[in-house]
C-alpha cells in the first residue's frame, strides 16, 4: 500500500502562482511513477503531468506546458506541482497518483495509477 497526501492548494488570483505536494509514505516511493491529475465539478478527471521514478522523464498536458513543473525529491518521498501564469479554467480539485514504475517511464492513463490521494482544492479567481 501506498498513502498519499496533497498539500498547497487555495485560492489565488489569474496569473498567480501554487505550488502543490504530494508525500508518500508505506513503500519504497522511487519504485514508483507519478502523476498529477485533476477534475472540476461535472468533468471526468484529466492527467496534468507525470514523471518517472529517477525524475528524468516527465509528460505535460498541452493545456500547463510551459506553465506548469512537475517535480520529485526520492530521499523525501515526494512529488511537487509548480503552478504559474495560473489561469481561471485550472481551478479544479488536483489529485497525485502512484502506480510502481521501477523503469524508466510515465504514465498518462488514469486507469493505469493504483493509488491516489484525497485531493487538494485548486481556486484561480480572474
Amino acid at each position: 500500500q501506498v498513502q498519499l497526501v496533497e498539500s498547497g492548494g487555495g485560492l489565488v488570483q489569474a496569473g498567480g502562482s501554487l505550488r502543490l505536494s504530494c508525500a508518500a509514505s508505506g513503500r519504497t516511493f522511487s519504485n514508483y511513477a507519478m502523476g498529477w491529475f485533476r477534475q472540476a465539478p461535472g468533468e471526468e478527471r484529466k492527467f496534468v503531468t507525470a514523471i518517472s521514478w529517477s525524475g528524468g522523464t516527465t509528460h505535460y498536458a498541452d493545456s500547463v506546458k510551459g506553465r506548469f513543473t512537475i517535480s520529485r525529491d526520492n530521499a523525501k518521498n515526494t512529488v511537487f506541482l509548480q503552478m504559474n501564469s495560473l489561469k481561471p479554467e485550472d481551478t479544479s480539485v488536483y489529485y497525485c497518483a502512484a502506480t510502481k514504475r521501477p523503469w524508466e517511464s510515465t504514465v498518462v492513463v488514469t486507469s493505469e495509477y493504483n493509488y491516489w490521494g484525497q485531493g487538494t482544492q485548486v481556486t484561480v479567481s480572474s
